[in-house]
């Protein structure tokens, strides 16, 4: 049966019942279940969009249609679904095959439904969504942050779940002219084959996805950040350069790392106090044994215009103050059996419950009386090793349901608690670092790095693919460790020469951060302080060429302001493809180890050890000018430029 109800096309057949409404311009959402009623959340399509009126036609004897501006969806008398754009392009195809409509040209014995909604205990579905791959030459992006170095996803096999160093947020963008969103926080998986595409849910209670059209890559990102929300503007602060080790472990070393940045006159806008900087998790304050007076502290780092970040853990020690009030008020993830521990990280621990409202507010209370009265406005929300823990779905359950349903919004949730404290506290600029995302956690203000990343040449590679797929999943805030996380070692030339080539890439990198876990561990300090990581610790001639593109990324301060800007207003990413600039150079599609820093700066990361000259394609639509050199050159062509350990190359449009 089709109707019309509510400005929305509605198919039900037995027990399935299918909702196809507008979001947006150019926008539909699909919604299906076969619960009694359709569940009402509407996860990341939290922005109230405006929506005009569709047309629908309902058929008596042939596929009914409903259309929203450049969008259509056909649905068929037995509830297949497929999507035009408003040329009459076929955008989308549920893969269904079945006996059940012998009209169907792909009628078949196979029984495979395309909404498959399979019960399991508890009251969910494990979910199927298929869909035909109607192009095997077609390119997928966005999807989050993974570590591999493939920017176009066509033909992968993605977990779409968080963990330190991955970030799900399922959001697509096709060459084929659509933007597509999983509209589910639900663990799950999304297989973008060439024969078929298909996205999972491990246990939900419904379908839920979200497809907008759009004649450039510009406007389906506008859209989507238009249904999602948008990202802060930055402040002052970001557009600088970070300074960050794995660990400062007292507040006399902090100091004396911003004192001679100053002696140097390096410009430096923030450092941070990384993890246990705290007596017991769950505090979420000082030890004064090692942080005697952080209000001093504080002033003296303004006064040299250095703000200070801090690191905040979800994590509650069962020896914190704080532990048996949280217990009793409820506001601890619950556990399915044994004991309430979910990992051991020293000491015995579990972690505050981020899809509690009052948790949150918990949290967000202590974090403000002892750091954000102090003066610190800029925080670490360190997920504290997801994948051990709070990912873990068969060992416990969250406040407000199974933690496969809603597994993947953990950050989203940790975050928001933050910025709604300190936007309630007056601050309009805000900036949350966190290692994981979901679709829509750009509007609390999320800055994403890609987590405990190794420092090899790989990983660098794997970084150039996240941070581009992260801006056109709609997280243009991101970073990553510059030189890597686990190990490296400062005296090393071999490592020297990475550091140097990541730390030319980071000054065209929406955040430039430095941190990292360096070795040989210094001996007589707490636990888990790395070796010395500042640019000075690499040698003469490291230094030299880290300060220069620090004095670059000063040069860029203006330029860079106005990229956030266009982040804040538009949803634009501050890292962006070649395509994305230049849609109808059908060679910038192809293209996977150059960008775009804004629309000015083409970059070109040297990627691999010893390369002295580098070939770099200059998009067609364009002139080109090496930065440093005089030369125009127009665009359509590739071209060898050379690339001493001094410099990498960026070209400049003119």
């Amino acid at each position: 049966m089709l109707y019309a109800e509510d400005n929305r096309l509605v198919f039900r057949f037995d027990d399935h019942l299918l909702w196809i409404e507008p979001w947006g311009e150019n926008a539909l959402r699909v919604r299906a279940t076969k619960l009694a009623s359709m569940p009402t959340e509407d996860w990341a399509l939290s922005s109230k969009v405006p929506t005009t009126r569709p047309v629908i036609q309902i058929e008596e004897s042939k596929d009914s249609t409903i259309s929203n501006g450049k969008v259509k969806a056909t649905v068929s008398q037995r509830g297949k679904i497929t999507i035009y754009n408003h040329k009459g392009v076929k955008l989308l195809e549920e893969y269904a095959r079945h006996r059940r409509d012998p009209k169907d040209p792909k009628c078949s014995a196979l029984e495979i439904e395309a909404r498959e909604l399979r019960p399991i205990l508890g009251g969910d579905f494990h979910l199927t969504m298929r869909f035909e791959s109607l192009d095997s030459k077609e390119k997928l992006f966005g999807m989050g942050q993974y570590q591999q170095p493939l920017l176009n996803l066509k033909g992968t096999d993605i977990e779409l779940a968080q963990r330190n160093s991955q970030a799900s947020i399922p959001f697509a963008l096709s060459s084929r002219g659509y933007g597509f969103l999983w509209n589910n926080p639900a663990i799950g998986r999304a297989v973008l084959g060439t024969n078929t595409m298909s996205f999972e849910a491990y246990s939900t209670k419904a379908l839920d996805y979200w497809v907008v059209a759009g004649d450039t890559p510009a406007e389906i990102e506008e859209a989507y950040s238009k249904a999602t929300g948008y990202v802060p503007m930055m402040p002052e602060y970001g557009l600088g350069f970070w300074q960050c080790k794995l660990r400062y472990w007292n507040q006399e070393q902090l100091l004396d790392v911003a004192r001679e940045y100053k002696r140097r006159k390096v410009p430096l806008d923030l450092i941070v106090v990384d993890f246990f900087h705290w007596k017991h998790q769950g505090e979420w304050k000082f030890d004064p044994e090692f942080w005697p007076n952080p209000e001093a502290m504080i002033k003296e780092l303004q006064e040299m215009n250095v703000e200070l970040m801090v690191s905040i853990w979800p994590t509650v020690e069962t020896a914190s103050e704080n532990y048996p009030e949280m217990l009793e008020r409820g506001l601890l993830i619950r556990h399915d059996r044994g004991m309430r521990i979910a990992m051991q990280c020293d000491g015995d621990i579990t972690h505050f419950d981020a899809t509690n409202p009052e948790a949150r507010e918990y949290v967000w209370s202590k974090a403000q009386q002892n750091y954000y009265s102090k003066g610190i406005k800029v925080f670490w929300l360190d997920e504290a090793e997801p994948e051990y823990s709070i990912y873990d779905f068969d060992i416990y359950r969250y406040h407000a349901g199974s933690n496969l349903q809603i597994g993947n919004i953990f950050p989203k949730e940790y975050a928001r608690g933050f910025y709604e404290g300190m936007q309630a506290a007056g601050q309009e600029n805000i900036v949350n670092l966190l290692r994981c995302a979901w679709a829509g956690s750009q509007k609390y203000g999320t800055l994403v790095w890609s987590g405990d990343i190794a420092s090899s040449w790989p990983s660098f590679r794997n970084q150039l693919a996240a941070g581009l797929n992260m801006g056109l999943a709609g997280i243009p805030w991101w970073t990553t460790d510059i030189g890597g996380f686990h190990g490296g070692n400062p005296e090393d030339p071999d490592f020297r020469e990475l550091f140097t080539r990541w730390f030319q890439w980071g000054a065209f990198c929406p955040v430039m951060r430095l941190h990292g876990d360096r070795e040989p561990k210094p001996e007589n300090q707490p636990t888990a302080s790395g070796s010395n990581n500042e640019i000075w610790s690499y040698g003469e001639e490291v230094y030299e060429i880290c300060k220069k593109y620090i004095e670059i990324r000063e040069e860029l301060r203006d330029y860079s302001r106005g990229l956030m800007r266009e982040a804040h207003e538009k949803g634009t990413p501050v890292m962006r493809t070649l395509f994305y600039e230049f849609p109808d150079d059908h060679r910038a599609w192809e293209v996977e180890t150059e960008y775009l820093y804004g629309s000015k700066y083409l970059v070109v990361p040297v990627l691999a050890a010893g390369q002295r000259t580098i070939k770099a394609y200059l998009p067609s639509g364009a002139s080109w000018r090496l930065w440093g050199e005089d030369e125009i050159r127009q665009g359509g062509r590739e071209v060898e430029v050379a690339c001493p350990i001094e410099t990498m190359p960026v070209f400049v449009r003119v």
